[in-house]
């Protein structure tokens, strides 16, 4: 993992797309908090930034801490970059630090397909054998239930089973957690606003 404090070039990209107007921590919920003119100021940014910015700058990102990791995530859902599947997944399995997993799952639910799906599943089949770990397994099961609506699939079907590893994680932890559906609706929230700044970068791209 680069460090920030004694990489200028990560510094540089930090400065660029990561800090401008806080944008590392409106990406998320805080999103829906702002008002009509900051909204559409703020995809507009964002589809700038996600289309200025080099796959190589990218690939920094993803090796800096959770803010440059969350805003490289939801660079590449807006610009679909789906040849980053692989590492989002693997970073999502990781889960080397807080708050970035609900980019991941962004933008996994973004690239929407069964290769994405597997993903999510491998990080259920790990983290609800963990009862110990409270990390983003709702998320990600919300995720997948966002998932199986949009391809007509059953992956969440085994992990919801009466008996079954979500049922058991939640037994075990004894505590109440988020609710996977809640989860399934601010993730479609969530890809909504993606594609809303999606249609932004596409006219970028068509004026270049």
């Amino acid at each position: 993992m680069r460090d920030i404090r004694s990489d200028p070039v990560l510094q540089d990209l930090v400065r660029r797309f990561v800090a401008p107007d806080r944008r590392y921590l409106r990406l998320g919920g805080s999103i829906f908090r702002l008002s009509p003119v900051e909204r559409s100021a703020f995809v507009r940014d964002l589809a700038q930034a996600a289309y200025e910015i080099t796959p190589a700058e990218l690939d920094v990102l993803f090796e800096g801490g959770w803010r440059e990791r969350k805003t490289a995530a939801w660079m590449v859902a807006v610009a679909h970059r789906s040849e980053y599947r692989e590492l989002i997944g693997q970073l999502l399995l990781a889960s080397e630090g807080p708050y970035a997993g609900a980019a991941y799952c962004v933008a996994l639910a973004k690239f929407g397909t069964a290769a994405d799906a597997e993903l999510l599943s491998a990080y259920l089949d790990h983290y609800l054998s963990r009862p110990d770990l409270d990390y983003d397994q709702a998320v990600v099961l919300g995720t997948l239930l966002y998932l199986d609506e949009m391809l007509g699939s059953e992956y969440t079907t085994r992990f919801r089973a009466p008996g079954g590893p979500w049922g058991r994680w939640l037994e075990v932890r004894g505590v109440a957690a988020l609710d996977p559906q809640n989860c399934q609706q601010a993730v479609q929230q969530l890809c909504a606003f993606v594609d809303e700044t999606a249609e932004v970068f596409a006219s970028l791209d068509s004026s270049s």
